[in-house]
């Protein structure tokens, strides 16, 4: 075993005698060491119950005949981070978490690992560390949040963020704002749409890291606690077979990651996290590979912000499998790569089905025969950039218009709120990108702002910095290179007209080359806004958006 290193033999009395200073018996030490990351906190609602799912994979580890040995990682609540410099944070600790959990697995020489996260950097952050420490790991999350029906209204968190725009335009009393706030959010879990935090659970069970319902079970069932002790009791059995992190997580495995996210419309996020992850398993993902993936995958699902449904809708339409046996039936992922259940895909998909069409649509008779998923380039995107399709409107999928150019997010907010934009406008918010920001801000403000405002079949807004999972509308972000790095989007003047052009992958400001090359001859970096302390040294080393935002 592994765990040897820390526990067998005489020259090991003294590490033993640690043990025993916590209560660990002769017999627990003698057994398999799991090593179980809670990121159990009282600050994000995906995970204030995550003790209970914790103490659910423990069970299942000494069912098995495992020690589980638990230790705690951080999390941010990316909508309490929201809008603020708090959001900074957000992206930036994602590899935090990927770090420290490689020096506490690392550091003490487990046999297995147990990831226990729920929401938006949390997920990314554990399934790098699982590519990097590669001892048997299996990732089981804390589930999605409920949405309730309010008065004909089915509620989630961007609810109350748009109810705020409609506030502010006057299409909304003080009063109907506050009956969206007190019951948006009705209880534990990851906020109920196909945000960043629910797409991420889905896409670790298609990359074969998580158990089937991994990514849809409802928080509160009891079914989640129940999938909690299958996964101790199933990385016991990864152990026994010496299946690991870097026998799942394959360049196929990414690819069938990237055709489910196009057909369930994941949030925008998942492009900086999928390659971040491929980053650590050795596996290099270019964004070109989106458009052509997308350009093949339909997209089989609408899910808010696209759509009415949530994510308990896709629990009980048949869940992630059934939306990949869909997708079988055309071809379109590989099934003969292992997962953690220790079968392939096609065995995994073998008995799964749609329930409810309205939900997961059939392959033959999708939203979209294109992907939910779009990557542009441009003149002011050389690198890319990237957009939720599937949560546009029609009208606004090939836009032109012009540019509204505000050097930060604040700035953005205070002219949407204060009426100054138009219909046809493109708003540029830029040095917000990974090194601008720093940390690459979601901009979940601006979005709802313009959405509820009654804009957002008008206005289209790009950005260097990224979008919410719960951003609709005409989002472009992870423009690149970004601002702060000298990309393009920097010399983008007010009244410069931009061109959209989604369907065929376009995205340009019209001005000539060379009065573009005159602007950047001028053009001076501004002054970092932050220096020191961990944002400071992540502005340093971080990369670009078109490559994950990893550290270099």
């Amino acid at each position: 075993m592994k765990s040897d290193v820390v526990k067998k033999g005489v020259e090991r009395a003294p590490h033993r005698s640690l043990f025993k200073a916590m209560g660990y018996t002769d017999e627990e030490i003698r057994r398999p060491l799991i090593g179980v990351v809670n990121s159990r906190n009282e600050i994000v609602p995906g995970h204030i119950h995550l003790d209970r799912i914790a103490e659910a994979v423990k069970a299942g580890i000494r069912m098995a005949g495992g020690t589980p040995v638990e230790f705690g990682s951080i999390g941010i609540c990316d909508g309490i981070a929201m809008g603020h410099v708090g959001m900074k944070y957000s992206l930036a600790s994602r590899e935090l978490i990927a770090d420290s959990c490689e020096a506490m697995g690392l550091a003490h020489s487990f046999d297995g690992m147990v990831f226990i996260p729920n929401c938006d950097k949390i997920v990314p952050g554990m399934l790098m560390a699982a590519a990097r420490i590669n001892v048997p790991s299996v990732v089981i999350s804390g589930g999605p949040m409920l949405s309730l029906k309010r008065k004909g209204v089915q509620l989630d968190l961007n609810s109350v963020f748009e109810a705020v725009g409609a506030y502010k335009a006057g299409r909304m009393t003080e009063e109907e704002l506050c009956e969206y706030e007190d019951h948006a959010c009705p209880g534990c879990g990851s906020c109920s749409g196909m945000f960043t935090a629910n797409s991420m659970n889905c896409l670790t069970e298609v990359l074969g890291m998580g158990l089937p319902g991994n990514g849809t079970i409802p928080a509160v069932y009891a079914e989640r606690i129940r999938l909690a002790k299958q996964a101790g009791m199933k990385v016991m059995e990864l152990v026994e077979k010496g299946i690991r992190p870097s026998d799942i997580l394959t360049e196929k495995a990414f690819e069938n990651a990237l055709a489910v996210d196009m057909a369930l419309g994941c949030s925008t996020n998942s492009v900086l996290h999928l390659p971040a992850i491929a980053n650590e398993a050795g596996i290099k993902i270019n964004l070109d590979i989106i458009n052509e993936i997308s350009a093949k995958v339909p997209n089989l699902c609408r899910l808010a912000p696209a759509g009415p449904h949530h994510v308990q809708d896709l629990y009980m339409a048949g869940g992630v499998q059934a939306v990949m046996k869909e997708l079988s039936k055309k071809g379109l992922l590989h099934l003969d790569l292992i997962t953690v259940t220790g079968k392939t895909v096609r065995e995994n998909i073998r008995d799964a089905e749609v329930t409810d069409p309205t939900v997961i649509r059939s392959v033959d008779d999708p939203y979209s025969p294109t992907g939910g998923i779009a990557v542009l380039r441009g003149n002011i995107a050389k690198d890319g950039a990237v957009v939720k399709r599937s949560a546009v409107a029609d009208e606004m999928l090939v836009h032109r218009g012009p540019a509204r150019v505000f050097d930060s997010e604040d700035d953005a907010i205070k002219a949407i709120y204060g009426g100054q934009i138009r219909p046809g406008d493109v708003v540029v918010i830029r040095y917000e990108g990974p090194k601008g920001g720093p940390g690459m801000r979601e901009m979940l403000g601006p979005t709802s702002a313009i959405a509820g405002m009654g804009l957002d079949t008008t206005v289209a807004l790009i950005t260097d910095g990224r979008f919410s999972g719960a951003s609709r509308g005409a989002s472009i972000g992870h423009v690149s290179p970004e601002a702060m790095e000298g990309g393009l989007i920097a010399a983008v003047r007010d009244g410069d007209i931009i061109s959209i052009d989604i369907p065929a992958g376009k995205l340009n400001v019209e001005v000539p080359d060379e009065e573009l090359e005159r602007r950047m001859a001028e053009w001076q970096p501004p002054k970092p806004r932050i220096t020191t302390g961990y944002l400071g040294r992540y502005a340093r080393l971080v990369t670009s958006a078109s490559t994950g935002a990893v550290l270099k």
